[in-house]
């Protein structure tokens, strides 16, 4: 009986040592032959290809995988991507992380983390130079240039800094679709619209390379301080190849890559980030119902 005991035990740590190497085998499997990376079309897809292309090079060589960028048509188009697998992780804005975790499992990880204001940037509100408006509330009947309709800098932060003005979208003023921050930008520079919301990294920039005259727009108004970007895990990808893209962000150090991002260092990143821009989109919704996509 002794022996018997004996022999079931081993027969069980065998069984167990069998398991164990096939699950380390399936997990191997489930490594993917290349990495890709969604970004989102706040500008054109060839501009934001070339921005990303030092993390695109940092992260192949960290991870020993090839990597690949991936611009969506638009923002949801880059959320549903990575909500259906067809890409790994994605950076993206409060407002489509927002959105598309509503529908599915989404895993946030990392964010930018910026001198003296740490993992947070803002929105503006611009006008051309001469424009009478001095106060937001004077846009009242106006035409306003927003970016993609899930743009948290593009639309979302702007349209909340019009809310809390007494200014509602479809009652107080137009609200114009655009598309891209610098669609927006040029819009405002060219007198098209009366004013237009954007991405303040993006608006400097855009003045610094010379891709708009700072000479005939002018900032309005800053938004409040807006939680960060989020890179995000698409669901179902291996635990142990998420530890390594985690550490690959979180310990980077490479100035090109941090660049784009105007990075000090990547940090991690949690859902509960983003709670703020929750509650300013709960308060569009109350004054504009449709404004917020119904859960599918």
């Amino acid at each position: 009986m002794i022996k018997l005991a004996q022999g079931a035990r081993l027969l069980c740590a065998f069984i167990l040592i069998c398991i164990g190497i096939s699950a380390g085998a399936a997990e191997t499997a489930a490594r993917p032959d290349k990495l890709v990376l969604g970004l989102l079309p706040g500008e054109s897809a060839p501009t934001v290809m070339r921005l990303n292309e030092a993390l695109r090079a940092h992260l192949e060589k960290r991870l020993g995988l090839p990597v690949e960028l991936m611009v969506g048509a638009s923002y949801a188009a880059t959320g549903e991507a990575l909500r259906f697998g067809r890409i790994d992780i994605a950076y993206l804005g409060p407002v489509t992380y927002i959105l598309q975790s509503r529908r599915a499992k989404l895993e946030p990880f990392a964010r930018p983390s910026h001198p003296q204001v740490g993992p947070s940037f803002q929105a503006v509100i611009i006008v051309p130079q001469d424009s009478p408006a001095h106060v937001l509330a004077d846009l009242k009947g106006k035409d306003i240039a927003f970016g993609d309709p899930a743009s948290t800098s593009g639309t979302w932060v702007p349209r909340y800094q019009l809310l809390d003005s007494g200014l509602v979208a479809g009652r107080d003023y137009t609200l114009r679709v655009l598309g891209a921050h610098d669609a927006v930008a040029l819009a405002v520079a060219n007198k098209q619209v009366a004013a237009g919301g954007l991405s303040l990294p993006i608006y400097q920039r855009l003045l610094k390379e010379g891709r708009i005259d700072a000479g005939r727009v002018r900032i309005l108004a800053e938004s409040p301080a807006i939680p960060e970007y989020m890179w995000t895990f698409r669901e179902g990808l291996p635990p142990a190849l998420k530890d390594e893209i985690r550490q690959a962000f979180l310990d980077m150090h490479d100035g090109a890559a941090l660049a784009v991002f105007r990075a000090e260092a990547f940090v991690p990143a949690a859902d509960g980030d983003v709670d703020k821009v929750r509650g300013w989109i709960e308060a569009i919704r109350k004054s504009s119902p449709d404004a917020v996509p119904a859960a599918r």
